[in-house]
């Protein structure tokens, strides 16, 4: 009889369960998941970063795939055009347009899921080479903390203006849209 101190706390004799489950969970974190190419045209003057797209945008092969996720709403609303009905490369079509680029702050990482707070060994993306890249550009805006705490550091001391901005994940919700539709709306300021 195995010890009692190493029987599993459901009573279960040798916990090959929650060692599948932890094999599982390590081949989930082995995998390292890649960004996408930046979208920009060469006379964006507003850069969005995201952090690193979620499991649904990479599964997709496109930003902001979930359909949960507020993105399309909200960028639509600070354009003044609903592109959220729109097939998705004239979407892109749309922002480029407008003035507006995208890109994700993260390169590649470890990540089990798609939130933010698992993100683990991440190699940061050239933000520094994109924006030198794009004279026209006049603000940075980050889409959600994780997204604005590795990009900041990265564009700090350029004469751009960095603006913070409510994520537009569904894991975000504590924030009424309304809320968010406001905050965002300041970014159409700099694509007149």
């Amino acid at each position: 009889m195995a010890h009692p101190s190493r029987q599993p706390r459901d009573g279960r004799r040798g916990g090959g369960d929650r060692q599948a489950h932890r094999r599982a969970r390590a081949g989930e974190l082995s995998v390292r998941k890649t960004a996408f190419a930046p979208v920009a045209a060469g006379d964006a003057r507003v850069l969005i970063l995201g952090s690193l797209p979620g499991d649904a945008s990479l599964a997709a092969g496109r930003y902001y795939a979930h359909p949960q996720n507020r993105f399309w709403h909200l960028v639509g609303h600070v354009i003044g055009s609903d592109v959220s009905h729109l097939a998705y490369e004239e979407r892109l079509d749309a922002l480029k347009s407008a003035g507006i680029a995208l890109w994700d702050t993260v390169a590649s990482a470890r990540r089990e899921g798609s939130l933010d707070a698992a993100i683990r060994e991440a190699s940061h993306a050239p933000l520094a080479d994109l924006a030198a890249g794009l004279p026209d550009l006049r603000a940075v805006a980050f889409n959600g903390r994780k997204a604005s705490a590795i990009g900041r550091p990265q564009l700090a001391g350029r004469d751009l203006a960095l603006i913070d901005l409510p994520s537009s994940s569904p894991a975000f919700a504590a924030m009424p849209l309304a809320d968010k539709e406001r905050l965002w709306a300041r970014l159409a300021d700099f694509l007149i």
